[in-house]
């Protein structure tokens, strides 16, 4: 599967940072459509600039001026297109047209006022009355000397050229991250360099998206038929209805229950799919052989593996079954790829490894098909309303390809599994009953691998430490703590530490995303 060739685009050159994602994904939000490649691709311009109205150039960790590992082609400035550079990218930019980078005698991270200098185009009505707006920062070097024709924008107490613009070609640098929520009124920059710079009409929906997929898996596939991963979750549900609208009864959705997934997982997707849809659908147990294969593994990149390369063997084995089978369909998102590797061979650090992406084997006999692995989870979300799917199905959250295993850390046993089941089970269903799930992206319990001491009914007890964590997102990238209220949070330990044996002690998680990922492992 592709990104779209045909649509008028705004075009992001990736320099490794971990927010180029979201850039894409606030001017897709826009209306617009939005693709990423790496700065490393970039050396064929007229393939390049086909259908390109306008050029974002990304942040980045590395230093400008290391030749060694930054490939940039200096004549992308010449193609008469508008840029805007953010960050790193503003930096770039101003190397690369004579001016001068340095570090900076006082880095900037976190919030930081701005103060306008002159008007531009690029931040109409982004500036409160007295000229100030709130941004995010996040750099260690500045822009200290403009390129010939540059004019300041705006700036801060320690970024003097933290806004420029070359108003004749339609250059722009900026050194703070409008695609993040922490910038106030950060997507009217983006807004603003869309539609008033770079002129480009609206072209991108959830419409545009259906029925493109559908066309594409279409072509893909042709006659063949394709078996697909379902787990329940939303992006696999997602793919499924995708496949089942575009190739029918072509389609097989292999459910395989690994022992890892949430309680009655099995009976819920057995209903939707089987019963409602009437799709085709295969349902293979194979909880022992799972955690068979589990058993003394410790390590999560290992636990990953193990799982993707026993759910390709079983795919393998099943569809061997079924006439002329030659794709396997999976519900691989954006993030999964930026959060595994970097998509665009930047120099994105991993941070680990998705089962279905990092576990697969190199000599799988069958063709992978990621309808939607360019496509942001509000996006699939939105088109899986498209697509029909239920409420309860769309509105699910996030799960692990892996399961539960990495929530439960350290060594995996039956006993573990059964334990964590029931408590995730009363603590979701107590966030449904309280008006709580739907406001929040992504909650689970995850059973540490501690023991503690307690006292139940005056004997001693040494049994596991449950943690609750709950997070509030946009996309998954970042995200924030849920704020219970201490009345919540104790009824929710009472019902478990009384109804779920093996645990004693209940703690919720405070850590917002970063320092930490929403997930335990």
């Amino acid at each position: 599967m592709s990104l779209n060739n045909n649509l008028n685009k705004i075009l992001i050159i990736d320099f490794g940072s971990q927010f180029t994602q979201l850039i894409a994904r606030r001017i897709r939000e826009l209306g617009v459509y939005s693709e990423i490649i790496s700065h490393k691709q970039i050396s064929n311009l007229n393939k390049l600039k086909k259908n390109v109205q306008g050029l974002v150039f990304s942040g980045g960790p590395l230093n400008v001026y290391d030749s060694k590992k930054i490939k940039f082609n200096k004549e992308i400035l010449t193609l008469g297109i508008p840029i805007l550079g953010i960050c790193f990218g503003h930096q770039m930019i101003s190397k690369e047209l004579g001016g001068k980078v340095k570090q900076s005698k006082n880095r900037e991270f976190g919030l930081v006022k701005i103060k306008k200098l002159k008007n531009s185009l690029l931040t109409k009505n982004f500036f409160n009355k007295n000229g100030i707006n709130d941004v995010w920062m996040s750099h260690a070097d500045q822009v200290v000397k403009l390129p010939k024709n540059f004019k300041p924008i705006a700036s801060s107490v320690s970024s003097k050229l933290c806004m420029i613009e070359n108003k004749k070609k339609n250059f722009f640098g900026i050194q703070f991250h409008p695609e993040v929520t922490h910038t106030d009124k950060g997507k009217i920059i983006l807004k603003n360099f869309i539609f008033l710079i770079c002129k480009i009409k609206r072209n991108w929906s959830s419409k545009h998206q259906k029925q493109k997929l559908i066309n594409e898996v279409k072509s893909q596939v042709g006659n063949s038929k394709v078996i697909c991963a379902l787990s329940g979750g939303v992006d696999s549900s997602v793919v499924a209805k995708l496949l089942f609208t575009a190739i029918g009864k072509n389609l097989t959705c292999l459910f395989v229950n690994t022992g890892l997934l949430r309680k009655n997982e099995e009976k819920q997707v057995i209903k939707t799919f089987k019963k409602r849809f009437k799709i085709n659908l295969v349902y293979v147990n194979a909880k022992n052989t799972f955690l068979k294969k589990l058993k003394n593994v410790s390590d999560p990149e290992k636990k990953r593996k193990i799982i993707g390369n026993l759910f390709i063997k079983i795919f393998e084995k099943h569809a061997k079954k079924i006439r002329n089978v030659k794709f396997l369909a999976q519900g691989t998102l954006y993030p999964d790829l930026i959060e595994s590797k970097s998509v665009t061979g930047s120099q994105t650090s991993k941070i680990k490894s998705h089962h279905n992406v990092g576990g697969l084997p190199k000599k799988m006999k069958l063709s992978l098909i990621e309808p939607l692995k360019f496509l942001f989870k509000d996006e699939v979300r939105k088109l899986g309303l498209k697509l029909s799917l239920p409420q309860t199905t769309l509105l699910r959250h996030p799960f692990p390809g892996p399961g539960l295993a990495i929530r439960i850390p350290g060594k995996i046993t039956k006993d573990k599994v059964a334990i964590l089941k029931e408590a995730d089970f009363i603590f979701i269903n107590e966030l449904k009953k309280s008006n709580f799930y739907n406001r929040i992206w992504q909650a689970y319990a995850a059973l540490l691998p501690i023991k503690t001491v307690g006292v139940m009914g005056d004997t001693r007890t040494y049994e596991y430490i449950c943690l609750l964590r709950a997070v509030t997102s946009e996309d998954g990238m970042t995200a924030d703590f849920f704020p219970f209220k201490k009345d919540f949070l104790q009824m929710v330990s009472n019902k478990i530490i009384n109804s779920v044996r093996g645990i004693n002690k209940v703690v919720y998680d405070v850590t917002s995303k970063p320092p930490s990922t929403i997930e335990l492992e």
